[in-house]
């Protein structure tokens, strides 16, 4: 993909997403250490410490969460803060 003009890679394994349990970390890493461009997780985060592992573990520059956030199980703000908490760089909210 990426020698195709592919800027970006969003990453989501079928047998991780929705599941809650974390981001497939193995298939990340064999990724974002093939590749030289942003790698973004999708799929399976069930909490804030998922998204930081997908970051130091798998390697992700990003992450996409869905399902938490739509059954009010946590909010953007909690994530942020559980990121920002862990050293990791993160947007700003707006106000």
């Amino acid at each position: 993909c990426v020698s195709r003009g592919a800027g970006e890679l969003l990453v989501t394994s079928i047998d991780s997403d929705g599941a809650r349990r974390g981001y497939d970390l193995p298939l990340l890493r064999a990724i974002s250490h093939s590749v030289s461009v942003p790698v973004i997780a999708s799929g399976g985060a069930g909490r804030a410490s998922h998204l930081v592992d997908a970051v130091r573990i798998g390697g992700a520059d990003a992450v996409l969460v869905a399902g938490i956030l739509h059954d009010g199980v946590t909010t953007v703000r909690a994530l942020k803060d559980a990121m920002h908490e862990a050293s990791l760089p993160v947007r700003a909210l707006a106000a």
